[in-house]
């Protein structure tokens, strides 16, 4: 079984940064993508940054254009999202999602739904306060 597991997640001031990190572990897992959503609730889980995981594309939500950057360490099985210049409507709880080799390439030239990835982690609540 495949398990993900986000962390970093806390409390920051507007204007500050945060670094949010997925590990996953588990079950031999061949990734093509990992992603980054944020959901509140009662709303549809909104995309934010996604990577092919040998690195050699990644995709912005404009909501997070130019305020984030999203790496990965394939030897540490990690993904990391550092966030700046954070703001009260970035408040939200983030998931890390991974999408399996099985399902084919990830199109970088548009953003992907939360159904291009087919495992997820629990969350971590990023709390921006104004």
């Amino acid at each position: 079984q495949v398990q993900l597991v986000e962390s970093g997640g806390g409390l920051v001031r507007a204007g500050g940064s945060l670094r949010i990190s997925c590990t996953f572990s588990g079950r031999s897992v061949t990734t093509e993508a990992m992603g980054w959503f944020r959901q509140v609730p009662g709303k549809e889980r909104e995309f934010v940054a996604a990577i092919n995981w040998r690195g050699i594309g990644t995709i912005y939500a404009g909501s997070m254009k130019g305020r984030s950057t999203i790496s990965r360490d394939s030897a540490k099985n990690t993904m990391y999202l550092q966030m700046n210049a954070l703001k009260a409507e970035d408040t939200d709880v983030y998931f890390c999602a991974a999408r399996h080799s099985r399902d084919g390439p990830l199109n970088f030239r548009v953003e992907p739904g939360a159904a291009d990835f087919g495992f997820w982690g629990q969350g971590t609540q990023v709390t921006v306060s104004s």
